[in-house]
């Protein structure tokens, strides 16, 4: 049993280190190929375009940077024990995969706010950024803004003259910039709430 466990928890575990990979090699071409607020048209309703914050998802801002990259690190440090809590329990592995999901999306954000700022240039409109010497990079622990990239604007219109208050001005559906971390949280919350409503009504007993 202990062994079924172990062998599950490491395909959980790659299964991480993959989302990982993939959200960080993203980030690092952007971070070292493009100039702060670059835009690169993909499509008409698909762009690159390079943007960094020091919020939370989708660029909000609620609380102070060092106490978001702290709470992000014991977000991150619960959920795995949650996580292997769970599978030794023998939930269902959609549960597991989705959790895993919101596990690599804010583990991805946590290593930009921990090290980009230990480790790379500051970006901006005019330059690019390039990796420095450990610790003389632009901010220090856990200062490290977060790199976001992908813009959907799927409808670009203005709202009509005769409409309260935004009368005659642009309207962008959909305008948040974001990058692939924030993808599979968001991804998998929605997953979450559509097919494990059963897992999420036991949590709140």
């Amino acid at each position: 049993m202990k062994s079924k466990i172990i062998r599950q928890g490491s395909l959980y575990a790659l299964f991480v280190l993959v989302l990982l990979i993939i959200d960080q090699t993203i980030k690092v071409w952007v971070k070292t190929n493009m100039h702060l607020h670059e835009s690169i048209q993909v499509t008409n309703w698909f762009y690159l375009s390079f943007i960094e914050n020091n919020g939370m998802a989708y660029g909000m801002t609620f609380i102070p940077k060092y106490a978001l990259s702290i709470f992000r690190l014991v977000a991150c440090v619960l959920l795995t024990w949650y996580i292997y809590r769970q599978l030794k329990a023998g939930v269902r592995r959609i549960w597991l995969i989705l959790l895993s999901m919101i596990l690599a999306g804010a583990a991805g954000n946590l290593i930009d706010c921990m090290f980009y700022g230990l480790i790379f240039t500051g970006s901006s409109p005019y330059s690019v950024s390039f990796l420095t010497d450990f610790g003389a990079g632009y901010a220090p622990f856990l200062q490290g803004r977060v790199v976001d990239m992908f813009y959907f604007p799927l409808i670009v219109t203005t709202y009509p003259d005769w409409f309260p208050i935004w009368g005659g001005e642009p309207f962008i559906f959909f305008s948040p910039v974001f990058n692939f971390a924030d993808a599979c949280i968001s991804v998998s919350v929605v997953a979450l709430l559509l097919f494990c409503r059963k897992e999420l009504s036991e949590i709140s007993k």
